[in-house]
Order: C-alpha cells, then structure tokens, then sequence
C-alpha cells in the first residue's frame, strides 16, 4: 500500500465560509425551518417506523431461528456476517428513537430505545444518548465533541502534537489501522457501555445494568447452547468484529475530515452543522445501509426529523445554501472514504516528523 493517501482541496476546512448575512432579526437557520415546515418534513411517520421496525425485528428473531437450525456447521460464520448487520440496523433504530423521531414523547422513546439498544443490542441506551447529544452540540469541537477526543486516535494536527501513550503510538500510522481497529469497535462498545453504569450522569443504571445482563446472557447462552465450544468463539468473534466495522463505517463518514471547530471559532448554529458535517450520495440502497445519516447535514439541523423525510429536506437544504453562499458538501461513499484516511494520514504528521 502506498504511503500517501487521497487529500481533498474541495472540503470546507476553514471558518471562512458565511459571506451573506442574515436579515435583521431572522436568522438562517429559522427560515430554512420555516421551509421543513412548510412541507410538512417534521411530522411523524408512524407507518414508515411500523413497517420499518417490524422488518428488522423479524430478521432478528428469525436469525437466532436460523442459529439452531443450522446446527453444528461453519455456514454459522456466514450467519454471524448477517445478524451483525442486524444487530447494526437495531442501533440505527435506538438512534432514531433517542432522537424522538418516532414518538414525540420522552418516557415511549426511552422505554423503547432501552430495549432496542440494552435488551436486543447490548449497548447502553442511556450512556451513548449522553455521549451523542453532547456531539450534536459540538460537532467535531476539538475540545467538547466526545467523538473526536484523542483516545486512540487523533483527529487534528493539534491533538497529534500533544498525544502521548497509545494515540502517540498508533498516531504514526493511523490511516493504515484506522479499518483494522474497528474490528474492535464492538467490544468498546459494550466495555463503555458496563463502564458508564458508575457515572454519576446515568439514569437509571440498575435498570440499564439488568437489561445488558439479561442481554447478553441470552446472547452467549444462545450462541454456546447451538454451537460447540469452538466454533460458538469463533460466531462470536466474527459478528462482534463486523457490529464494529459496520457501525464505524455508517457513522465515519458524517464528520471525520471536514471542519474540526477550535475554541474561538465563531459559527451560528446553521453554519456549525452543515461546515462540519458530510452527506453520502447512493440512493435506496446507502439511504438503507446507513439508516439515512447519510444526509447527515439534515439529521444535524434537525435531528426530529423522520427518516423518510431526510431526502426531501436535502434538496431544500442543498438549495438554501446556494443561495446563502454556504458551502454544502455531499460525494459518494468510497469517496467519503478515501477522505478520511487522507485526513487522518495527514493529522499524525507531526508525530511522525518528531519522530
């Protein structure tokens, strides 16, 4: 593999960007609402949810079926290939239900993201929803958003320039790992999912705590009453490695390699969602793969948003920032790929010039 990777000349990457102002007491981001509104772009989309709910729910139960039925075979690794993209698409509707796209209530959203996500995912509902509100505050703030902390990797020149340990390390090289390390993204996020049940910000963590037992109980007592002993480590070693790689490669391409906000950048909260976010062009099928964050420019302005209502809503957005001189940044998913490699190669520069 060569040593250099793609960079990118058209990605907004400064703060210059807004050059026409606001009318005087209307901000943009109101009129652009003003438009959603119109249209009718918010209102909620119970038969798209039903429909939608009950087909991943109905591969779900009819995966563990598969499992007992398929025996004491290696086909079971094709079937840990498959029910990891389940599990996937029940995070992709725990994320739906934390952002009350489906109902405009709290206590069903939460009742229903706790069992999709703790119950039949095994993630914290309660610990990602923190971690994911404080991003869509902040994103990619290099001091407040939680995503782009210099924990293993670095995501900015700066943060290369002050690693140590592990991100130090793994800096050097971090484009060409950057896919490897996300074989163990699931595992990180069951360990941070036990781990936030001691925060002091959970809510209800005995709850949370019983329903990641129960899960995974079920998960590994399912998985070894099938399978021998070897060939149960092995399932389970394929479909915890692809849940990582599944959901790194969904929610990657929304923000990695576009703005990285700095302490004092000055940005109304229009320009701070669609400077850092990147959208992914495909149609049916990415918009399916990647439970419509790939219009993740919208999802940022308006996270209530129904999926269904995403695309639409691209195209009024899409013509809003033309108008406004706001640059709006959308390319295909290898593209949105190759980008972030290119700008993760190009933040551990300083570690590898120092070294």
């Amino acid at each position: 593999m060569s040593t250099e990777f793609a960079t990118t000349t058209d990605v907004p990457t400064t703060s210059g960007a807004p050059t026409r102002r606001p009318a005087p007491g209307a901000s943009d981001f109101a009129r652009l609402s003003r438009r959603m509104a119109a249209e009718g772009l918010l209102d909620r989309r119970p038969l798209y949810y039903t429909v939608r709910f009950g087909l991943v729910l109905l591969a779900f139960a009819g995966g563990w079926y598969a499992l007992f039925a398929l025996g004491d075979t290696w086909l079971q690794l094709g079937l840990a290939a498959a029910m990891a993209v389940v599990f996937a698409q029940v995070a992709l509707i725990s994320h739906d239900l934390a952002h009350r796209q489906v109902f405009s209530r709290r206590l069903p959203s939460e009742i229903a993201g706790r069992v999709a996500a703790n119950l039949l995912m095994g993630m914290s509902y309660g610990w990602w929803m923190n971690k994911h509100t404080r991003h869509h505050a902040n994103p990619n703030h290099e001091e407040r958003d939680p995503d782009v902390a210099p924990d293993i990797l670095v995501w900015s020149k700066r943060q290369a320039r002050e690693a140590s340990g592990l991100a130090r390390f793994i800096g050097r090289r971090q484009a060409y790992l950057f896919f490897p390390l996300l074989l163990l993204e699931g595992l990180n996020l069951s360990f941070n999912s036990f781990r936030a049940l001691r925060s002091p910000t959970m809510k209800r963590p005995v709850l949370e705590g019983a329903l990641l037992v129960a899960h995974f109980a079920a998960y590994f007592g399912a998985v070894f009453a099938a399978l021998p002993a070897g060939k149960a480590v092995a399932f389970l070693a394929v479909h915890q490695a692809l849940i990582g790689v599944y959901m790194g490669c969904v929610f990657a391409p929304n923000h990695k390699g576009m703005l990285m906000v700095t302490p004092g950048m000055k940005l109304d909260f229009l320009r701070r969602q669609v400077l850092t976010s990147r959208n992914v062009r495909g149609g049916p099928f990415v918009d399916t793969l990647m439970g419509g964050l790939n219009y993740q420019v919208e999802h940022h302005l308006f996270p209530s948003m129904p999926t269904p209502a995403l695309g639409r809503a691209a195209e009024i957005t899409r013509a809003f920032c033309e108008e406004e001189d706001i640059p709006y940044y959308e390319v295909g998913l290898l593209r949105s790929y190759r980008e972030i490699l290119g700008h993760l190669h190009r933040t551990g520069e300083p570690i590898r010039e120092a070294r």
